[in-house]
C-alpha cells in the first residue's frame, strides 16, 4: 500500500516566529519532522510552504519542496494546493504531518495511512488516545471524538463528550467514569477527499467548534478513529514545549 506525507511549514507564528527553522540540536525543527517521515514507509515526503526562507533549507538537506499560496486558511487547503500540483490520483492517500512535531513516530505515520486504505467508507482517518485525568476532559484546546462501534467518528468537540450527566450535575471534582477519547491531529485523506473540502464552505458546526473535520462530516464524509499504535508526544507550541523537545534530541545525539 503506497502513500505520501505533506508537511505543512508557515514562518509565521504568534508564539514562536519561524518556528519550522529553529535550531534544535543542531538542526532546524522542519529537518526533524522530515526525517521522521522518511523513516515510515512513505514513498515520498513533501514540505509545503509559503516562505522562501523555509524553502531553502528545506532543500539544502535534500527535501522535496513545494511553494504553495500565502493565503491558505489552513493547512488542508495547503495540503490540496499539493496533490494538485503534483497531478495526484483521486483515490492516492495522503498523510498530513505537521511542522511542528520534530517527534513524531514514523509507526503512526505508518498507522493512520493503513487505517485509512482498509476502510473503503472512510475519506479520512485519524487516531485518538485515552483520557485519563478531568482538567484534559474538561480543557476547551483538548478535542475530544467519540465514534461509533466500527471506528467511524459520530463527533468532535471541545466540550466533554459523552457528556457525564450524573457526575457533573454533582459537581464533578474527580475523573467520571467513562471512556473518553482526545484526538490526536494527525491525518490520513483520500484525495479526491482535499479536493472536495476546498470547494466546500465552511459550516456552522466548524465555525462554532473551530474544528474543519466537522465540515468534512456535515457533507457527509467519514471518518476512521483508532487508539494510537503508540503514544505521540506533544508538539512545539510554545517556549516551553521547545525547551522540552531540545533537552530530549540533545540527550539523544
Amino acid at each position: 500500500m503506497a502513500f505520501s506525507v505533506i508537511i505543512p511549514a508557515r514562518y509565521a507564528s504568534t508564539r514562536l516566529p519561524g518556528k519550522p527553522l529553529l535550531n534544535i540540536a543542531g538542526k532546524p525543527m522542519i529537518q526533524h519532522v522530515y526525517e521522521r517521515a522518511r523513516e515510515s514507509e512513505a514513498r515520498a515526503v513533501i514540505i509545503a510552504t509559503d516562505d522562501q526562507r523555509i524553502a531553502d533549507v528545506a532543500e539544502s538537506f535534500g527535501a522535496d519542496v513545494s511553494m504553495t499560496s500565502a493565503e491558505h486558511l489552513s493547512g488542508t487547503d495547503r495540503l490540496q494546493e499539493v496533490v494538485r500540483q503534483k497531478a495526484f490520483y483521486a483515490d492516492d492517500i495522503v498523510v498530513n504531518v505537521q511542522g511542528d512535531e520534530p517527534l513524531i513516530p514514523p509507526r503512526v505515520i505508518n498507522q493512520v495511512a493503513h487505517n485509512l486504505a482498509a476502510e473503503p467508507e472512510a475519506s479520512i482517518a485519524t487516531l485518538c488516545e485515552p483520557i485519563d485525568d478531568l482538567q484534559t476532559l474538561t480543557n476547551p484546546n483538548s478535542v475530544k471524538v467519540v465514534a461509533d462501534r466500527r471506528g467511524f467518528a459520530l463527533y468532535f468537540s471541545r466540550a466533554p463528550i459523552p457528556w457525564p450527566r450524573d457526575a457533573f450535575a454533582s459537581g464533578a471534582e474527580q475523573m467520571p467514569t467513562g471512556n473518553y477519547q482526545r484526538h490526536i491531529g494527525i491525518y490520513a485523506y483520500r484525495v479526491k477527499l482535499l479536493n472536495d473540502f476546498v470547494q466546500w464552505p465552511a459550516c456552522e458546526l466548524e465555525q462554532t467548534e473551530c474544528l474543519e473535520q466537522l465540515r468534512a462530516m456535515w457533507n457527509g464524509a467519514r471518518i476512521h478513529v483508532a487508539p494510537a499504535d503508540v503514544a505521540l508526544p506533544a508538539g512545539v507550541d510554545t517556549e516551553a514545549d521547545l525547551a522540552r523537545v531540545r533537552q530530549i534530541l540533545s540527550a539523544a545525539e
